[in-house]
């Protein structure tokens, strides 16, 4: 398999009720990952400018959001915050696959369309923050709950810390688990597809338990590499976050097989106008 897509083109009109209710899938190997970090860095460096200054504005967002958080609650509420990162990445680098998918069409990447497509998809995108939303509220839910394991002052021994540590390991576990099959592949597939949130979750979940292998593979790489990130105080999210991005995007591309989906019309014919203006 290869992340390497030739131009996008608009298929026949098809019905969509002779679709099925979850788009197929490919099965991957476990040096997928490892492609897809080649191919978001390639699209790195050909929309260095575009792909950076997206990158320095999800820095500055995070800096700020940190420091408003340690103003208003401190320790508890910038450790809240940190830990809901993981449910609001997946929507923050809307834009970083939008820059993907004009690189794969031929076109000069541009950050105005990005917004574009963000506002064009601004239903489904809703729906699928709601969904995010409520599966963070029930993650703080289980995560006050664990706190009934936590040792108390005259039983605190190590047994005890390790009980608390693992329960609440556990339950952060399942919860980071359900985040990353509903998002690892529905977001560039809403960017690219005229589907529903839902089919898009749903199509989601289904390539990642199809190739549990690979993913707990590129979920690590992603941890790894939002670690490395955080430890230079949030300045390597600046080429982190792009990077995975729009390796997220030849994710999505190398995985999801759309032959006969119809494409987001809107941004097909964007697309065609664009194209055609700077061939003149």
């Amino acid at each position: 398999m290869t992340t390497n897509h030739g131009p996008a083109h608009q298929p026949s009109p098809v019905d969509p009720e002779a679709l099925p209710f979850v788009t197929p899938c490919r099965r991957l190997d476990y040096a997928a990952p490892l492609r897809w970090l080649r191919a978001g860095w390639r699209d790195l460096r050909r929309a260095p400018r575009q792909s950076l200054t997206y990158g320095l504005f999800l820095v500055a967002l995070s800096w700020i959001s940190a420091l408003l958080a340690w103003q208003v609650g401190g320790w508890i509420l910038l450790l809240a915050l940190l830990s809901g990162f993981v449910f609001l990445a997946p929507i923050l680098a809307l834009g970083l696959y939008s820059i993907s998918c004009q690189l794969e069409t031929g076109l000069r990447p541009r950050l105005g369309y990005c917004l574009r497509e963000g506002w064009r998809n601004l239903g489904n995108e809703m729906l699928f923050g709601l969904v995010l939303l409520i599966l963070f509220l029930l993650w703080a839910r289980a995560g006050s709950a664990v706190h009934i394991f936590f040792p108390l002052e005259q039983g605190r021994d190590w047994h005890n810390l390790l009980l608390f540590l693992g329960i609440g390991s556990a339950v952060g576990a399942v919860f980071a688990f359900l985040v990353f099959s509903a998002s690892a592949f529905s977001l560039p597939m809403m960017l690219h597809l005229r589907v529903d949130a839902i089919t898009a979750v749903l199509t989601s979940v289904n390539a990642v338990l199809r190739n549990r292998g690979p993913m707990l593979v590129w979920a690590t790489l992603i941890i790894v590499l939002l670690a490395l990130g955080a430890a230079t105080a949030f300045l390597g999210l600046a080429v982190v976050m792009p990077l995975l991005g729009h390796a997220t995007w030849h994710a999505y591309r190398d995985t999801i097989v759309v032959d006969g989906w119809p494409r987001n019309p809107l941004a097909h014919e964007a697309g065609e106008e664009r194209a055609q203006g700077e061939g003149k």
